[in-house]
C-alpha cells in the first residue's frame, strides 16, 4: 500500500507566483537560465540553477553554488516571496496543453515506499546526477522541485479533484516559453484530506513518470537523515518527499526521436537494403511522415521520408522490453546496422523530444549536422507500468512527458 501525507507547503503569495515560478532545473542549461531570470531577483532559478548567481562559466557543481541555493531559499522566505502554510494540505495542480487538461495531486510521498519498491522505477539513474540533487536537497533542507508520479485511475480521487476544479484556483497563469496553462488549488478540507490519504493507501504501487534522479536523491537524503537522528521516530517530515501524482490515463507521452551523424560507412542504398532484412520499407516521399502505429518508424534520409514496419518475428509481445519500439530500433537499426552500442555515451547519436516535432528532425538532417533521423511511435503509460511492475528497466531516452511541471508553485521543507 502507498503511504502519503499532507504537508505545510512553502508557496509564493498569489501576486508573486508568475515572477517566481520557473521551468525545472534539468530542461535548460546555465546560460538559458541566466537569460530567463534576467534582472528578476525573485526568479526561482536563483535557487534551482544557483550558478547564475556567479560569473558565467562557474561550475554548477562548485561548493559555493550549492551554498548560494540555500542562501537564496532563506532570502526568499525572509522577504516574504515564499511563505509557509500554517496547516498541512494536499494541493491540486492542473496543466493544460493543446486543449487537454491533466490534474495532479501534490503529496508527501513516503521515503520507505521508494526504498521498498512500492514507488516503482522504469529508468536507470546515474550516481553523479543523484549526488548533485542530494547535495541540493541537503543544503536547502527541502524538496524545492517536485517529482512526477502516475497512479492507477481512481474515481473517488477524480470526484475530489473535479470538486476543486470547479472553484477559483489559487494560481492561474499561462507560462512563458511553453505557452501552457497552469492552475493550482489548496485542499484544505479535513475530510477531503482524509479521503485522499485513504485512497492512496489502497494502491499497490505508484509509478515514477519523470524525475528518477530527483526521486532517488530525495529518498536517499530522507534515509540519510533517519540514520543520523538518534531519536528517529518515523514521523519526521524528512520521511517524505514532494511528488505530483497524476492519473495514468490522463498523461501525455510524446515520441522521443533519434538523429544519427553517419551511416557507419554505408551508402544510402546499402543502408536501405540492410533495413529490408527486418523491416517492410516503403518510400513515402518528401512530405513529413509520422509513424501511425506501434512498431512503425519513420526514417528521414536524403530529403525523403520512409515508413519502416518491423517484421513480426523481430519482437516478442510477451516480453515487456522486447516489444518496445525503442528496443526494436536500438537492436535492429542503431546496433546491428549503424554500430551504436551505448545510447548513453555514443557521440554519433542525439535525441529530440517530440514537442520539437518532425520539423526539427528534418532541419538537423538538411543542414548537414546529421545524416538520418528516426521518428518513433510514443510509448504508452501502460507499457511503462508493465515494465515497472515486471522489475525491468526501459532503454535510455524512451519517454518524453509534456507538459513539464513548473517549479516554485509549492516547496516541501524537510523539518
Amino acid at each position: 500500500m502507498a503511504i502519503i501525507k499532507p504537508f505545510r507547503g512553502v508557496r509564493p503569495p498569489k501576486n508573486l507566483v508568475e515572477q517566481i515560478e520557473s521551468r525545472p532545473y534539468d530542461v535548460l542549461n546555465s546560460e538559458e537560465a541566466r537569460e530567463e531570470a534576467g534582472n528578476n531577483e525573485k526568479s526561482l532559478y536563483h535557487i534551482i540553477k544557483p550558478e547564475i548567481n556567479f560569473d558565467p562559466g562557474t561550475s554548477e557543481y562548485d561548493a559555493r553554488v550549492y551554498e548560494s541555493a540555500a542562501e537564496h531559499f532563506d532570502k526568499f522566505q525572509k522577504k516574504g516571496w515564499l511563505v509557509q502554510d500554517d496547516d498541512e494540505h494536499y494541493y491540486i495542480y492542473a496543466q493544460t496543453m493543446n486543449g487537454k487538461t491533466q490534474y495532479g495531486l501534490v503529496v508527501g510521498a513516503y521515503v520507505n515506499d521508494y526504498l521498498n519498491g512500492v514507488i516503482k522505477k522504469h529508468e536507470l539513474t546515474r550516481r553523479d546526477k543523484e549526488e548533485d540533487r542530494m547535495k541540493h536537497v541537503r543544503v536547502c533542507n527541502a524538496n524545492i522541485e517536485p517529482v512526477f508520479f502516475a497512479y492507477p485511475d481512481n474515481d473517488v480521487l477524480d470526484a475530489i479533484i473535479n470538486k476543486y476544479a470547479g472553484t477559483q484556483p489559487e494560481y492561474d497563469f499561462i507560462a512563458p516559453v511553453d505557452g501552457f496553462r497552469h492552475q493550482f488549488w489548496v485542499v484544505s478540507d479535513d475530510s477531503d484530506i482524509a479521503v485522499i490519504t485513504t485512497e492512496f493507501s489502497k494502491m499497490q504501487s505508484l509509478y515514477i513518470a519523470d524525475g528518477h534522479h530527483r526521486s532517488a536523491a530525495a529518498a536517499l537524503v530522507g534515509a540519510e537523515k533517519a540514520k543520523q537522528n538518534v531519536n528517529h521516530t518515523g514521523k519526521e517530515e524528512y520521511n517524505y518527499f514532494m511528488a505530483v501524482c497524476f492519473q495514468a490515463s490522463q498523461l501525455t507521452i510524446l515520441d522521443y526521436n533519434r538523429v544519427v551523424k553517419d551511416l557507419n560507412g554505408l551508402t544510402a542504398e546499402q543502408f536501405i537494403a540492410a533495413l529490408k532484412k527486418n523491416f517492410e520499407v516503403t518510400l513515402m516521399g518528401n512530405a513529413e511522415y509520422r509513424p501511425k502505429q506501434l512498431h512503425e518508424f519513420s526514417l528521414y534520409l536524403d530529403g525523403e521520408w520512409y515508413s519502416l514496419i518491423a517484421k513480426r518475428e523481430t519482437y516478442d509481445d510477451a516480453d515487456p522490453i522486447g516489444v518496445l519500439d525503442v528496443d526494436i530500433s536500438s537492436r535492429l537499426i542503431l546496433d546491428d546496422i549503424l554500430g551504436i552500442k551505448d545510447l548513453r555515451s555514443d557521440k554519433r547519436i542525439d535525441f529530440v523530444g517530440g514537442l520539437r516535432g518532425l520539423k526539427e528532425l528534418k532541419r538537423r538532417v538538411d543542414n548537414g549536422e546529421m545524416r538520418i533521423a528516426l521518428a518513433l511511435y510514443p510509448v504508452s503509460m501502460k507499457q511503462i507500468m508493465d515494465i515497472a511492475d515486471s522489475g525491468k528497466i526501459m532503454p535510455p531516452k524512451a519517454t518524453w512527458f509534456e507538459p513539464k511541471l513548473r517549479s516554485g508553485l509549492v516547496i516541501h521543507k524537510l523539518q
